[in-house]
């Protein structure tokens, strides 16, 4: 079980997923040196993930939690989430995003009142990773397994088949699912700040962020700041900036028509030659020898909302 957290609308991703009237996306996410992170970020949607190689650590709610090959992760909208593997490893997982209204959270039967808005609100808590030891592994695998077929043959009838198995997730999920109680409102405060600054950065990262503009947005003094930010995040905040504007970079090179200078401006970096540098030191390679796989297909370029990101129409 992961912890509770409160929103921060400015961290809030702002890519769609699916259409209004069929708000359901597939998407398969690939982490290895090339895109070894996907920052903390959150978005209106739900998540039903099949881990389909390799291993990461998930980052939900600042709670942490391994995953490898096999496993099951099923995330409610809004939350807080990122995604790492570490130095030399790979992830590989197929991802459902839908919104909750899909299935009626905002209807006023008694499912959606006893269970789908209680999810989307978060006091009803689910498992978030379930491993092949849990009880209602076999019921969730098989059902991932048929919405992959229903999504790739995609017969007439289709939309219906897979709203019908995302409730069949939630009824096999909610008998383990837990009441949540309410958390001390001064972790409550610091957890709502650090979104805040997150987002913040997420919107401002290409331009001159100092240590002393976001500590004043939290009334917080310099020194406080950075350690108030690093003990929520993990890393520094320079560092954070920086890794969130070389994967920015990254993913303009892969769009092929953007230049390494024009793509460093973009993405933060004065300094062609820090960039430069920064940049083989997170990718094991310059930008120009990371064009030059992109155009030779040894790397495949992807959407940035999964690290490298595929979306199957």
């Amino acid at each position: 079980m992961y912890r509770q957290v409160p929103l921060s609308p400015e961290q809030k991703e702002q890519a769609r997923h699916g259409e209004s009237m069929f708000p359901l996306q597939k998407y398969i996410t690939l982490l290895s040196y090339i895109y070894p992170t996907v920052a903390a970020h959150w978005h209106e949607e739900a998540e039903f993930t099949m881990i389909t190689g390799g291993r990461c650590t998930y980052q939900i709610q600042f709670d942490s939690f391994e995953v490898t090959e096999g496993d099951i992760l099923f995330l409610p909208p809004s939350i807080l989430h990122s995604l790492s593997v570490e130095t030399g490893g790979f992830m590989k997982s197929e991802t459902y995003v839908f919104h909750m209204n899909f299935l009626g959270s905002n209807s006023a039967d008694v499912c959606s009142v006893r269970y789908l808005k209680p999810i989307t609100q978060q006091t009803l808590i689910l498992p978030a990773v379930i491993h092949p030891d849990h009880p209602a592994y076999r019921e969730l695998r098989d059902i991932f397994s048929d919405m992959n077929t229903a999504y790739t043959r995609q017969l007439p009838g289709y939309e219906l088949k897979l709203k019908a198995l995302l409730l069949k997730v939630l009824s096999a999920l909610i008998p383990f699912g837990r009441e949540n109680a309410s958390r001390p409102r001064i972790e409550t405060d610091h957890i709502q700040k650090i979104r805040q600054i997150l987002d913040y950065i997420g919107e401002h990262y290409s331009e001159d962020l100092s240590i002393a503009r976001l500590a004043e947005r939290c009334y917080f003094s310099e020194y406080y700041f950075m350690r108030f930010f690093k003990k929520y995040v993990g890393i520094s905040c320079l560092e954070y900036i920086k890794n969130l504007r070389l994967e920015k970079a990254a993913g303009l090179l892969a769009g092929g028509e953007t230049s390494v200078l024009e793509a460093s401006l973009s993405a933060g970096f004065s300094n062609l030659s820090y960039f430069y540098r920064e940049f083989k030191k997170k990718y094991g390679m310059t930008p120009k020898k990371y064009i030059e796989s992109l155009s030779s297909g040894g790397i495949t370029p992807g959407a940035p909302l999964h690290g490298q990101s595929h979306l199957l129409c």
